[in-house]
């Protein structure tokens, strides 16, 4: 937090909360973003990081993650009604690039059993994770539904051919300190993958899907 002030930061939270909730009251939820903008950073020659982070409010509650599972595993997701495929589902598929990648859309995420993980890659060729959705592990002794929450609750912050990246830290119906919470977590986890953490931001926003962007750096 050393170098943001967070009264810059509430401010622009409540601008946001205000704007979405007063002035153009939309049908959807909308999502808040944080985005980012960097310097001194050569996408060509230095590293590229990726790294996700656990938020300590949900951002994305609507998020649509799917069980690939196994029998007891499909059993406990339509027990909680969850989406999900067993194996014989996921080979009908045939490999089909544009079944896989129509799966891939359908979803926002993906958890497999432990004991079908290695398999996937066989059954589906490289789509999902080409997608950037490859499956995370689900064991056995994981309480599932816990486990979703936790993928609804993971951001990932992923450094590609550009200096701009953005990432939902939130939705408008969350309280202001849940969103700056959630902020203040975001970006200190973002500052600690950069490789001369502060001296690499060139700017951070935080805006919701439809409301103008506030600068809080």
């Amino acid at each position: 937090m050393s170098k943001l002030s967070r009264e810059t930061l509430n401010e622009a939270v409540s601008a946001i909360l205000a704007y979405s909730t007063e002035t153009k009251k939309r049908k959807f939820t909308e999502s808040v973003e944080l985005q980012i903008s960097l310097k001194n950073y050569d996408p060509q020659k230095d590293k590229r990081f990726t790294g996700t982070v656990k938020l300590k409010n949900i951002p994305r509650p609507k998020l649509k993650i799917c069980v690939l599972g196994d029998q007891q595993h499909c059993d406990e997701a339509k027990a909680n009604e969850l989406p999900n495929m067993d194996v014989e589902a996921l080979k009908k598929l045939n490999k089909n690039k544009k079944l896989v990648k129509k799966l891939a859309k359908k979803y926002d995420g993906f958890l497999a059993s432990d004991s079908l993980i290695k398999q996937i890659p066989r059954i589906l060729g490289p789509g999902l994770n080409k997608a950037g959705k490859f499956p995370s592990v689900l064991s056995h002794n994981e309480a599932m539904v816990a486990k979703i929450e936790e993928s609804k609750a993971t951001i990932k912050f992923q450094m590609k051919k550009v200096l701009c990246l953005s990432a939902a830290v939130g939705h408008v119906q969350m309280t202001q300190d849940e969103l700056v919470a959630n902020c203040i977590l975001a970006i200190n986890f973002l500052v600690s993958l950069l490789k001369k953490n502060w001296q690499n931001v060139k700017a951070l926003y935080v805006k919701s899907t439809m409301g103008p962007p506030q600068r809080i750096y």
